[in-house]
C-alpha cells in the first residue's frame, strides 16, 4: 500500500496551552472543518479526549455520504496528539498535530499519512487537491479565530 504525506503550518499568537486547549473540545473540528464537507459529529460527543477516545463522524466527500471513526492514539498535552481513521474513506489515515510554544505564540503543525485506493493517481486527481482545500479552510478559519494575520 502506498502511503502520501501532507504537510502544513501555521503560527498563532497565543499561548499553546490556549491553543491546545481549543483542539481538546472535540466540537470545534466541526468550527475548523469546511461547510461543503457536511461535516457532522455523532453522538455522543466526548467530554473529554484522551489517548483511546473514539469519535464519530459524518461527512459529504464528493457528494457521497460517509462515516469516519477515528481514535486518538497519542494524547500528550500541550505538546501534540495522533488521531488514526479506523473506518473511514481512506485505507490509512494517521494526523499528528503538534504544538509548539514560540515567541509568545504558537506553531501548529499538522503532519497527515494517508492512504487511498487507486494509489497515486487517485491521490494526484481527487485526493491531494481535497487534502490540501481542507487544511487551507483549517488555516484560515484558525487565523480568524485566534487573531493571526492572512
Amino acid at each position: 500500500m502506498r502511503e502520501f504525506l501532507f504537510e502544513d503550518e501555521l503560527v498563532l499568537p497565543r499561548p499553546v496551552e490556549e491553543v491546545f486547549s481549543f483542539f481538546a473540545d472535540a466540537r470545534n473540528l466541526q468550527v475548523i472543518t469546511p461547510p461543503w464537507l457536511g461535516f457532522e459529529i455523532l453522538p455522543p460527543v466526548p467530554e473529554a479526549i484522551e489517548a483511546g477516545t473514539r469519535i464519530d463522524y459524518r461527512i459529504r466527500l464528493r457528494g457521497i455520504p460517509l462515516r469516519w471513526r477515528t481514535v486518538i492514539t497519542a494524547w500528550e498535552p500541550p505538546r501534540r496528539f495522533v488521531d488514526e481513521q479506523l473506518k473511514g474513506p481512506y485505507r490509512r489515515w494517521i494526523h499528528e498535530h503538534v504544538f509548539e510554544a514560540r515567541d509568545g505564540g504558537t506553531i501548529c503543525r499538522d503532519r497527515v499519512r494517508y492512504a487511498v485506493p487507486g494509489g497515486r493517481v487517485i491521490d494526484a486527481l481527487f485526493v491531494r487537491p481535497d487534502v490540501g482545500r481542507i487544511f487551507a479552510f483549517r488555516k484560515r478559519r484558525l487565523a480568524e479565530l485566534f487573531g493571526a494575520g492572512a
